[in-house]
């Protein structure tokens, strides 16, 4: 088995490199294993280097994403499909927000002892494109808000949650919606639209929490279609929205269970992929199920409850 810890460094409020090191020593010197650091350099630098390991060689190669869920969207669409990868999060980011699908035992993923002794469980990964997305994806407002927030935050006085606060004020002000053609269970949208979210995951920009009974491992997208809406009831439906109280607000929220979706604009858009951004004129979004081998601590409530379940079903 070989590990190797991918390092961004650019990931969290400082350098993760020494913690990362320091521990990695430890943890897998007292295992008996090599292992190895690769610390990366730019944008996509990842998923090259997984795809040169893994074609390398056929042995169990395990991935310890160490960064935000950006460095782990990466480093997830790198190994999706590949029998013999597996990746997880050793969170080093700010947001960390798709390990916090696993409710209480998210914590459990910080401690690298853990991971190296986990278990591998197959999850869902969206292939949106030519890209892939492991929590969250999304375009519309929310989307731009998040794209825009570095213009802000680097601003005197300005910084961190901050700079979202002044993106998301921009945007209200210049405007929510935008035309668009989304069709998804068999239902066809079209005209302005407000937001699209796709969720595989639950949280998302630092705590939104549209479906909070998404399962990343369902074979299944929960879809939220928000169409043109105006400021009043956008300021009204937000916090809700937020809080995954969607099912009080049909009138404006409408939820979809489908493996597709597909979202059109004559205009290209933006697209959060995990915390990422890209612009698109077409997306395609199809579930893979189990197309990811995920590594997990051993004995997660999450899974078990699931296991339980459908082996009752099946009884």
């Amino acid at each position: 088995m070989r590990h190797i810890l991918i390092v961004n460094p650019a990931a969290g409020r400082e350098n993760s490199l020494g913690k990362v090191t320091a521990e990695a020593a430890e943890v897998f010197g007292a295992r008996g294993e090599d292992h190895e650091i690769y610390v990366t350099r730019c944008r996509m630098d990842a998923a090259r280097y997984i795809h040169e390991a893994a074609a390398c060689s056929r042995e169990e190669l395990r991935i310890y994403a160490c960064g935000g869920d950006g460095t782990l969207n990466e480093c997830a669409g790198a190994a999706a499909g590949l029998a013999h990868v597996a990746v997880t999060h050793y969170p080093c980011g700010t947001g960390n927000d798709f390990i916090r699908t696993f409710g209480d035992e998210q914590d459990r993923f910080r401690s690298l002892a853990e991971l190296a002794d986990g278990e591998v469980r197959p999850l869902d990964i969206m292939r949106c494109g030519d890209r892939c997305s492991l929590n969250i994806c999304s375009v519309g407002v929310d989307a731009r808000i998040g794209a825009d927030v570095h213009k802000y935050s680097g601003l005197p006085l300005i910084g961190g949650a901050a700079g979202y606060v002044v993106s998301t004020a921009v945007h209200f002000f210049r405007g929510l919606s935008s035309p668009m053609r989304i069709t998804a269970g068999g239902q066809v949208f079209d005209g302005d639209m407000t937001l699209v979210c796709a969720c595989n995951g639950r949280y998302y920009g630092g705590g939104f929490n549209p479906v909070p009974d998404a399962r990343p491992d369902d074979g299944l997208l929960d879809i939220l279609v928000v169409p043109g809406i105006t400021r009043r009831i956008f300021a009204r439906v937000i916090v809700p929205y937020a809080r995954g109280h969607y099912r009080n607000y049909p009138q404006y929220l409408t939820h979809i269970r489908s493996d597709r979706l597909r979202i059109e604009a004559e205009e290209p858009f933006i697209v959060n992929l995990d915390g990422e951004s890209v612009r698109r004129k077409t997306l395609d979004i199809e579930i893979s199920a189990g197309g990811l081998r995920f590594l997990v601590p051993r004995g997660m409530k999450f899974f078990e409850e699931k296991d339980s379940r459908e082996t009752c079903e099946i009884e």
